[in-house]
């Protein structure tokens, strides 16, 4: 049966890209871990601290469900999934059943993701605030612009994967021992490209006030003659990265309304269950790993920063380290 051919080659590619994800979450957690322990574990912690703890922990958690969710993960029979569709053959059967656990499931790793990216946002308008030596009009703008685009997750969430009649979970049969939960699109990408067009807007807006600071700070030292901050140059590559990871994230979330092949389909899925939750703890890491490396004398003072010389005391100019 063609169509059984087709849900047999959808199930392998979503166990295999399993596998694969959750390869990769935990040798990621692996080799980060002792840097944790010297960083996090090891240290008084503060903001930034439990902001990278919720990432890690909350995003390898996201990470694990969105990797068993479809094959990997059981769905159990439940008295009300209500059969949609049965075919039989003379060798095997499969079913479509309208599952509601699974469609919890679904809504549970969706929302999840948004948070994450959210979390994502308030870390880089921290580092933003940090690098604009403490300015409250700066931290109050950045947040004044945050406070729409967490309405407008809030509202997609809703409209493009909360309403049954833009997408459906069905628990697919083909034995009693294979089945696997598979989700359908019933509306086109459109309005998922319409509304990441203003989350792309505001993080091109935190890159250009992070590259405006480093080329204020480059300014500045070259007048001074002094080498630049190692601080301001790391975090300015964190807002840019970050950037180019969440441009390429919004683009997949919406080319996965179109009509993609199962292979596409999952190397896209694989990407977004993968890239967000690594890249992101490590950049906070190496911020800390940078200054733990660096040869500098610095001061610690009350909030989460150190005063930092890179030239002779005599000067008298100091910088912050951003380190937390």
């Amino acid at each position: 049966m063609p169509e059984l051919d087709e849900y047999l080659y959808a199930l392998a590619w979503n166990n295999n890209t399993s596998v694969v994800v959750i390869t990769l979450i935990f040798y990621e957690y692996v080799l980060q871990f002792e840097k944790e322990v010297t960083f996090v574990w090891e240290r008084q912690w503060s903001m930034m601290t439990y902001l990278y703890l919720v990432v890690r922990y909350f995003g390898i958690l996201i990470a694990i469900i969105s990797a068993c969710w479809g094959g990997l993960f059981y769905i159990p029979e439940a008295p009300y999934v209500r059969i949609v569709s049965i075919s039989y053959s003379t060798e095997t059967s499969f079913a479509h059943r309208e599952n509601g656990i699974g469609y919890g499931m679904f809504l549970f790793i969706q929302w999840s993701l948004s948070v994450y990216f959210c979390l994502g946002e308030v870390i880089l308008i921290w580092r933003l605030y940090a690098l604009y030596n403490q300015s409250k009009p700066i931290l109050y703008v950045l947040l004044v612009l945050f406070i729409p685009i967490v309405a407008l997750y809030i509202a997609v969430d809703i409209y493009l994967w909360s309403r049954p009649s833009a997408i459906s979970i069905q628990e697919v049969i083909i034995t009693p021992n294979i089945k696997y939960c598979a989700a359908f699109f019933h509306i086109g990408p459109m309005p998922a490209i319409y509304t990441s067009i203003p989350v792309i807007c505001y993080d091109i807006f935190l890159v250009v006030l992070a590259i405006a600071a480093l080329g204020k700070h480059l300014k500045e030292r070259k007048e001074l003659r002094m080498k630049p901050n190692t601080y301001v140059i790391v975090i300015v590559q964190y807002h840019v990265i970050y950037f180019v990871l969440n441009l390429t994230n919004q683009i997949f979330m919406a080319i996965l309304w179109a009509d993609l092949s199962t292979a596409v389909m999952n190397l896209v899925l694989m990407f977004n269950d993968t890239a967000p939750f690594i890249i992101v703890p490590r950049l906070i890491i190496s911020i800390w790993e940078a200054h733990a490396n660096d040869n500098c004398v610095h001061v610690s003072t009350t909030f989460q920063d150190c005063l930092c010389w890179t030239s002779p005391p005599t000067l008298e100019e100091h910088e912050l380290d951003l380190r937390e």
